[in-house]
């Protein structure tokens, strides 16, 4: 794992802790809310990148459908475990997992939606990532953010003015970015 791109792997137990936490304060209502917010549509193709125990992966795995896929990336080992582990329990079969601090391994322009829930205050230095997210995007496709433990304007002020995102809109708990069209 490239250590400069991301500040620190968490513990196991530290994932663990996450991964509880994510259970009591995000439950499943809210969960499908910020989806919703994120326009995910049946048969899109999605990159949850920084996914962690897949909270929003499987839901939007199933909003997806067969049509679909779901590449639920993320840095830390038992992320996949998880994943995989609720996805075979929820008998959801659309759902790829990736380990990576960078790079997806994925197609160029193959994405329809990338969620970056909670995970960019993170990342040490963010053009790297940005730039990985832009190439697979698809050239109308959305990068969907969620901000915490950060400024959002610092955060937004980051994207865009290391990549070729503009902000499209500002919903109750995301942003959504598009490409700059050339």
């Amino acid at each position: 794992m490239d250590s400069l791109i991301v500040s620190k792997l968490a513990s196991n137990l530290g994932f663990r802790g996450m991964c509880l936490m994510f259970k009591i304060f995000k439950g499943k209502d809210k969960t499908l809310k910020i989806l919703k917010e994120a326009n995910i549509q049946s048969g899109d193709v999605i990159l949850d990148y920084g996914c962690g125990p897949g909270n929003y992966s499987l839901p939007a795995a199933q909003i997806v459908g067969d049509n679909g896929k779901v590449f639920a990336a993320d840095m830390h080992p038992l992320s996949s475990q998880f994943v995989l582990k609720n996805a075979k329990k929820a008998k959801v079969s659309n759902i790829e997992t990736i380990l990576t601090s960078c790079k997806t391994g994925l197609n160029e322009n193959s994405i329809d939606v990338i969620l970056l829930f909670d995970v960019f205050h993170y990342f040490k230095e963010v053009k790297p990532i940005l730039t990985e997210l832009d190439r697979v995007l698809k050239s109308d496709g959305n990068l969907v953010v969620e901000i915490h433990h950060m400024d959002e304007n610092k955060a937004i002020n980051s994207i865009t003015a290391t990549t070729k995102f503009i902000v499209q809109e500002k919903k109750e708990h995301l942003i959504i970015l598009k490409k700059k069209s050339l």
